[in-house]
C-alpha cells in the first residue's frame, strides 16, 4: 500500500511538472517581452548636491502590451518614475532614476522593474561615488 502511495505521488507531480512546463512554453511565445539598452549606468565621480538623472531606456520585443506594474527601488535616496501606458511591440519607454546626492560616499544601488513580461522582474544598477563641494564651490 505505501508503494502504491509513493508511486501516485511520484505520478502526480511528473504530470503536473510537464503541465506547467508545456503551457509556459505556449505562452511565452505572444507574451511581453523587456529588453533595456543598458543594464547598469555608472555616474562615476559627481559632486555632493548635484544632479544625478538617468534614463534606462527598454524596448518591447514581445508580441504583446507591455505594462510595467512596478518599480521599486533599494533604498528611499532613488527615486524612479517609469512609462505607465501599455507599451506596444518594438515600443520603446523608459525608467527614469534620481538619485539624491546630498549622502557623500561610494553608492551602488538597484531598481527592480516588474512586468507583464517574460523575464520579469529585470534588476537595473547604478553605482557611482558622490565627493563634497570643492570650497570654490561653497563661497558662491
Amino acid at each position: 500500500m505505501k508503494r502504491f502511495f509513493i508511486f501516485l505521488s511520484v505520478a502526480i507531480m511528473a504530470t503536473a511538472i510537464s503541465c506547467s512546463q508545456s503551457n509556459n512554453g505556449k505562452a511565452n511565445k505572444k507574451a511581453a517581452e523587456i529588453s533595456f539598452a543598458e543594464a547598469e549606468h555608472d555616474f562615476g565621480t559627481i559632486e555632493q548636491g548635484s544632479n544625478a538623472e538617468f534614463a534606462f531606456v527598454f524596448k518591447n520585443t514581445g508580441k504583446e502590451d507591455l505594462v510595467i506594474s512596478n518599480v521599486q527601488t533599494s533604498c528611499g535616496c532613488t527615486i524612479p518614475d517609469w512609462t505607465r501606458e501599455p507599451v506596444g511591440k518594438r515600443k520603446s519607454g523608459v525608467v527614469n532614476v534620481h538619485y539624491n546626492t546630498r549622502i557623500a560616499g561610494k553608492f551602488i544601488k538597484s531598481i527592480t522593474v516588474y512586468s507583464n513580461a517574460v523575464t520579469s522582474p529585470v534588476t537595473l544598477k547604478i553605482k557611482g561615488k558622490v565627493v563634497p563641494k570643492s570650497v570654490d564651490q561653497k563661497k558662491k
